[in-house]
């Protein structure tokens, strides 16, 4: 029971990022040292995924790019005796791992998108990873964890988390009916519902293990809100067929489609990286001091 097929709706414009964003993919900023779509692919391959489906618009090519092997540059780094870096190179994509791109004609939604891959994707359950979502899922990554559900229950199962209640607005929001530690199957689910509105406090993230079936709820799902095919209409018409669990996952999520988030998300990460992290540490801890010295000095100012 493992998912082998991974789907990556990579065709939004990534607004929320521009200027960066007017030329290249937001999937391709990097964290640290890897692009946001880098961690997404070595997340899916971690639960076992050896078929990446890209679901792409115009200007993503450098994606493609990406996962293409760079003749030039490993001779290049061969030449030169830059073993490590050729290594970083290749790893890349993995031996044995096959890309599959598919243009999004337009940008119909995240539904629309899913809806893309069925060529691909045919009759097999299959995962879907938002790229902007990066989770650390600490001992795990997150898509392992839900593998891990999928296998013992054998049906859809959808990545959740807590968020404050004034911001389910910003969300697909789920009422569950708890079936364990940290799982729940899902009753309904409402896509950014007012605070006042909300059935829960219980968020739905961009990770998800999906039935075929959802395949032909799309087909017959109408453009909802912000005039697209939601994801989330989709799985709503699901969960009166076949049972569909959320699964609070253990670890972290940094919302890379915000600018604060990327930004939380770089310093995290570097605090992690095993070339410069003392370092890294080390400078923060001197700025922290030194920000702290002004407030200090300024406070003092304010009371003379």
């Amino acid at each position: 029971m493992r998912i082998r097929k991974a789907v990556f709706p990579v065709a939004g414009l990534g607004t929320r990022f521009l200027p960066a964003t007017k030329a290249s993919p937001k999937e391709m900023l990097p964290v640290v040292d890897k692009p946001l779509i880098q961690y997404a692919v070595q997340e899916a391959i971690s639960a076992g995924a050896d078929e990446l489906i890209f679901i792409t618009g115009r200007s993503k090519n450098s994606i493609m790019d990406h996962f293409d092997k760079a003749y030039e540059l490993e001779a290049e780094l061969e030449a030169k005796g830059k073993t490590k870096l050729l290594e970083l190179v290749q790893d890349v994509l993995p031996r044995g791992v096959n890309c599959i791109f598919i243009r999004q004609s337009e940008a119909l939604g995240l539904g629309h998108a899913v809806l893309c891959a069925q060529p691909a994707v045919g009759d097999e359950d299959f995962s879907v990873i938002l790229a902007d979502d990066l989770i650390d899922g600490r001992l795990r990554p997150c898509l392992a964890q839900m593998q891990r559900v999928y296998q013992e229950f054998g049906t859809s199962v959808i990545a959740a988390q807590r968020v404050p209640h004034e911001q389910t607005g910003s969300y697909g929001i789920v009422e569950v009916e708890p079936v364990g530690p940290r799982l729940g199957e899902i009753r309904s689910i409402v896509e950014k519902p007012k605070p006042e509105d909300a059935p829960s406090d219980l968020a739905v993230v961009g990770r998800y293990i999906l039935t075929p079936r959802i395949f032909k709820l799309l087909q017959a799902t109408q453009r909802g809100a912000g005039g697209e095919i939601q994801l989330t209409d989709a799985i709503s018409a699901m969960i009166q067929e076949q049972t569909v669990l959320a699964y609070e996952f253990e670890g972290t999520r940094y919302d890379c489609g915000s600018k604060l988030g990327y930004l939380k998300a770089n310093v995290e990460y570097a605090l992690k990286h095993e070339e410069f992290a003392d370092e890294f540490r080390a400078y923060l801890t001197r700025r922290v001091g030194e920000w702290s010295h002004v407030a200090q000095t300024q406070q003092a100012a304010l009371h003379q």
